[in-house]
């Protein structure tokens, strides 16, 4: 996919899954493990700035990661790093993307309702 410019929303994504996460100082964090979600920061990028985003633990030991807000150029086979404050939490390679914002959008503009005036015309008052 080529999109049309570097900031096209075909590029951004806030969902991703990655492979079973290696994990640096215990296997998985005792706040992942016990609520099943958590709250850190990722980076997929060297020197990239940190992402705010919530882990979901998945059983086979994979997670899936909502971005707080879309990130651009995510692809598959880069690597998701997990951090808490300056800890590195451990990594996983990506593997699967949500959708993009673009489709996210297309999806939204064929799900809204018919505007008020092009039902009047319609349906004529009584």
């Amino acid at each position: 996919f080529k999109a049309p410019s570097r900031d096209h929303p075909a590029l951004y994504r806030d969902l991703l899954r990655t492979n079973r996460v290696h994990w640096i100082a215990e296997e998985p964090p005792a706040e992942l493990v016990r609520e099943k979600m958590m709250e850190c920061h990722l980076r997929f990028r060297h020197q990239m700035a940190l992402v705010p985003c919530v882990l979901t633990l998945n059983q086979d030991g994979s997670v899936w990661v909502t971005l707080v807000k879309p990130a651009r150029a995510i692809t598959p086979g880069q690597f998701a790093v997990f951090y808490k404050g300056e800890e590195c939490l451990g990594s996983g390679k990506i593997l699967r993307m949500g959708p993009s914002v673009y489709t996210l959008q297309q999806g939204k503009n064929r799900e809204q309702s018919p505007k008020k005036e092009d039902i009047d015309k319609l349906e004529p008052a009584t």
